[in-house]
């Protein structure tokens, strides 16, 4: 059984809007050192979000499961952003990144049966190689010449482990977490932390160029309040391995943005790894009739 059509309209949102996440990071960060940037983008997202939930009366948790709802978010968010905008900031390409944070639907799949008592089919573990392949091809025209070790690199994979830490650690806590107050809560959480980090090891030097701060709506808006709010949902009605499928199709939408923003070419060897990897994602979210 596939998914149900809202959350497939759902589904189409998040990867739609997290592709643009790229998009952000490259315009932003010749203009703000990472958790400088990270640090306002949550903290005008945490505004977005505060304001919206004490609009529609959203409900607030109580403080322990706040705790764990910022714990979730710290991880999801914060440590994620914070991985991959020092890697880029490092001089990772985007390809590469991506390439690692694909990485997390393979975590996810091992980790969700023995944490969450999850199954995951053979027939998802045909998907989630599929995926991964198709993301390959995707990206492979941005791996040449560019070096796999080094602290640039390790910074991505601490990006992923935060990703899916946070998935699993939010899926077995706070599952139920309204997106709105929920998110308005990881926003502050990520905010702090990336603002003591900033105050401790970065300048805090931010030059309000009409691209940075183009790049700074960006982010808050499409990325934390809209693609983040997504994701809230779909775990909190899915199962963690399913939707972490979903994320094989973020650099694909990335490609695609930069292929339309930017005027960056897409080979026919990417689009063959762009059907390889959706027919992936197919398989992995599609529910056993």
């Amino acid at each position: 059984m596939p998914m149900p059509g809202d959350h497939r309209l759902l589904a189409v949102g998040f990867v739609t809007l997290s592709g643009a996440g790229f998009v952000g990071a490259r315009l932003g960060l010749p203009h703000a050192e990472p958790l400088t940037f990270l640090s306002l983008r949550f903290a005008l997202a945490a505004l977005l979000l505060g304001g919206l939930a004490l609009a529609f009366r959203a409900p607030w948790p109580g403080r322990p499961q706040g705790m764990h709802i910022a714990g979730a978010g710290l991880l999801t968010v914060g440590l994620f952003s914070a991985g991959v905008f020092y890697s880029i900031a490092g001089g990772v390409t985007p390809a590469v990144s991506a390439l690692i944070i694909a990485l997390h639907p393979i975590l996810i799949a091992i980790a969700a049966p023995l944490l969450l008592g999850e199954r995951v089919s053979s027939r998802q573990w045909v998907g989630l190689l599929l995926g991964l392949a198709g993301v390959f091809m995707v990206l492979q025209h941005g791996l040449t010449n560019q070096p796999m070790l080094g602290w640039p690199v390790f910074y991505s994979f601490i990006g992923l482990l935060g990703m899916s830490a946070g998935n699993l650690y939010q899926k077995a806590r706070c599952a139920d977490m309204h997106p709105l107050s929920g998110g308005t809560i990881q926003c502050a959480a990520c905010a702090l932390a990336c603002a003591g980090g900033a105050l401790l090891g970065e300048s805090g030097t931010v030059h309000w160029a009409g691209e940075f701060i183009v790049a700074l709506v960006w982010m808050a808006v499409v990325v934390s309040v809209g693609a983040v709010s997504i994701l809230v949902i779909l775990i909190r009605h899915g199962e963690v391995s399913r939707v972490a499928g979903l994320f094989y199709l973020v650099p694909v939408s990335a490609a695609l943005a930069a292929y339309l923003l930017f005027g960056q070419g897409i080979a026919p060897m990417q689009w063959l790894g762009i059907a390889i990897a959706g027919s992936g994602v197919v398989l992995v979210t599609r529910r056993p009739a």
